[in-house]
């Protein structure tokens, strides 16, 4: 595959689509593997400081197949992560000065403000309410070692 001299954007991230494809999947089976919410919401943060719009397509390329996977309503982890892009994020930048602490609270905002979300949205709609288990305790400390090291 020819690529243009002055075009040089590496070929990586497409590969990592495929790789969270297949781990998708695998964490709908597998309770142990968690599904990459927080994550997600830490690359879709990246690609909306940096406006590239070929990750935030792939970014959120993964968030519907997360949705999917899920069965949560269709574009609703995108329009959540873009309010808070939007509306909350500025604001912990705002009061936390350390880095470590706003990576948790990234984690802690991407995977309970999403179910609070999805409450909020079931309500309007009258959609049923998802439900919580204590699986996503364990998730958000997995996914923050995933974090501190992005």
């Amino acid at each position: 595959m020819q690529r243009s001299i002055t075009h040089q954007n590496n070929l990586t991230p497409f590969i990592y689509v495929g790789v969270f494809i297949i781990f998708s999947s695998m964490s709908s089976i597998y309770l142990i593997l968690p599904p990459m919410l927080g994550v997600l919401f830490v690359l879709f943060k990246k690609s909306m400081d940096k406006s590239d719009s070929i990750y935030i397509l792939l970014v959120s390329l993964c968030l519907v197949i997360f949705e999917i996977n899920n069965g949560y309503t269709l574009f609703s982890s995108i329009l959540y992560f873009f309010i808070v892009y939007k509306l909350v994020l500025p604001k912990i930048k705002q009061n936390f000065s350390c880095l470590s602490c706003m990576k948790i609270a990234y984690v802690l905002i991407a995977y309970l403000g999403y179910y609070f979300f999805l409450i909020l949205m079931s309500n309007i709609f009258l959609l049923p309410e998802p439900s919580i288990n204590y699986y996503i305790v364990y998730y958000i400390v997995i996914e923050f070692f995933l974090v501190s090291l992005l």
